[in-house]
């Protein structure tokens, strides 16, 4: 039987961002082309074969992205974005989270089953400058890319713009035994997709940029390079591309629409690949991919790009042939059945620019919006009111679990959504239908990942409960975090810029 080559975006074409009134298109800069930076892994601070000890520092720097002056950056034990972190699946897992940063943040691990909400790192888990915070968990999940960001609501935005986003890699044992590239930096790449828009001095400058609807530069960074390329010295190359950006989709092919097969997405390993000439990627999702340059000579060049320009080249040099094929099937994935006599959560993504809400509501940090036993598994339908001639496409992502997309508008799901996920783009007008299912107590928000939309209030949280063994929570509160920022920019509280709130 023929395999199955998709050849289109699969969202709905009238709600791309490239018809958004603030829309910015992208302009590769006139620079020489740049080496791919291929983030560092971080190193443990202890192994045993039981536990694994890390510092992750968040601390400013200065990056140099374009000639001239430096860019003043922020990012984990890195001067932009940070160093990749590697855990292992069943591992206990022990992090000082450090803060060399004037202000405070968070370390939200986006994409990992932990406990919520200090562990998980949203809003409720202050860093403040010059402080530690320690965090223990176990990793009790499949082989995914995951990743680290700021969360400090309402300035995840601000944050991560200024570069605290890092790749986080979780290894397990069945991973361990497929036929895919992962040697890291040779032929298993992490792609962080971001666009910045640089100022005066090449600096950075969030306000000036700002935009309810999602802040966006005429600037593509790829691992915070401009302009870059990658060498190719294997036949086959896995990426693990990660939708950065505050607001920016990718819509992703190759300029000579080059084939190339996804294998994993937010939540991990694919049953099967999905074999493709393009992908579209919304804020924050994960897709990994398996490139063959077989095709290709020494000397050729092939491109990356994300509609009309260029992200990254692929420059062939001598490699070995490699005729490994990846089996039709790669992973089983436990479908469970839903909870008997549990109603379906309803939930709207409404409006846009300053006017969007979860519910008909804006998020309130100290207030629980809905509440689901562990274990319990609940089909949760969340529908996207925007209008379908003018609305954007909402990137929906729960903390604190992985889901199963289950239906687009009572159809089928894209081909590439049979795994697990943390985050689905949903388009205007349509209704997506998700199972959930928390394996662990806490309090966890679910939101837009357009950041600005997400700082702007269009979130709200859930608590996972143990009826058997009830917690209180101590959650965070705007004042609180109000009189921080001012004590810490020395201003008056009623002066802080608390964009979109």
């Amino acid at each position: 039987m023929a395999k199955k080559v998709y050849t289109d975006y699969f969202f709905d074409e009238p709600a791309y961002n490239t018809h958004d009134g603030g829309y910015i298109p992208l302009v590769t800069p006139k620079v020489e082309p740049q080496p791919l930076a291929i983030p560092p892994l971080l190193k443990p601070d202890r192994q045993t074969d039981t536990d694994d000890y890390y510092t992750v520092t968040a601390q400013e720097s200065e990056t140099q992205f374009l000639p001239g002056k430096k860019t003043k950056t922020w990012g984990y034990n890195a001067g932009f974005l940070g160093q990749t972190i590697v855990f292992r699946n069943g591992k206990q897992t022990h992090i000082d989270l450090e803060n060399k940063l004037p202000e405070l943040t968070t370390f939200h691990w986006h994409g990992l089953n932990v406990p919520g909400p200090i562990t998980d790192g949203g809003c409720h888990a202050p860093v403040y400058p010059g402080e530690t915070n320690h965090i223990d968990f176990k990793v009790h999940q499949p082989a995914a890319t995951t990743w680290l960001h700021a969360h400090p609501c309402p300035s995840t935005a601000t944050q991560v713009w200024k570069g605290l986003a890092t790749m986080v890699i979780i290894k397990d044992d069945v991973e361990d035994q497929l036929p895919l590239p992962r040697n890291y930096g040779v032929d298993d790449i992490p792609l962080v997709l971001q666009d910045r828009e640089f100022h005066d001095d090449n600096q950075f400058d969030y306000r000036a940029d700002y935009d309810p609807d999602g802040v966006q530069g005429h600037t593509a960074l790829v691992n915070g390079t401009v302009n870059p390329y990658f060498d190719v010295t294997t036949q086959r190359v896995r990426l693990r591309i990660l939708d950065g950006s505050n607001r920016r989709e990718w819509r992703l092919h190759f300029n000579d629409d080059l084939e190339f097969a996804q294998v994993a997405s937010d939540g991990g390993i694919l049953p099967a690949p999905v074999y493709m000439t393009k992908v579209m990627m919304t804020c924050a999702e994960r897709d990994e991919i398996v490139v063959d340059f077989g095709q290709y000579q020494p000397g050729d060049e092939v491109t990356l790009m994300t509609d009309d320009t260029p992200l990254c080249r692929f420059r062939i040099k001598s490699f070995v042939p490699d005729d490994t094929k990846l089996p039709e099937h790669l992973v089983d994935i436990p479908d469970e059945t839903p909870t008997p006599d549990l109603p379906v959560r309803t939930i709207t993504m409404d409006g846009m620019d300053d006017e969007v809400a979860l519910d008909g509501k804006k998020f309130d940090m100290s207030r629980i919006d809905a509440r689901q036993k562990v274990g319990d598994v609940a089909i949760w339908e969340i529908r996207n009111t925007n209008s379908t001639e003018n609305g954007m496409v909402h990137p929906f992502h729960v903390h604190g679990t992985q889901f199963r997309v289950l239906a687009r508008n009572d159809g089928p799901v894209y081909p590439n959504e049979h795994g697990l996920k943390d985050t689905v783009g949903v388009n205007p007008g349509e209704t997506v239908r998700i199972k959930v299912k928390f394996e662990l107590t806490g309090v966890y928000m679910y939101h837009c990942h357009i950041i600005e939309h997400e700082d702007g209030g269009m979130m709200a949280q859930i608590e996972s409960y143990d009826p058997q063994h009830p917690q209180t929570y101590h959650l965070m509160d705007m004042d609180t975090l109000r009189n921080a920022f001012a004590k810490e920019q020395g201003i008056k509280p009623e002066d802080v810029w608390m964009h979109g709130m």
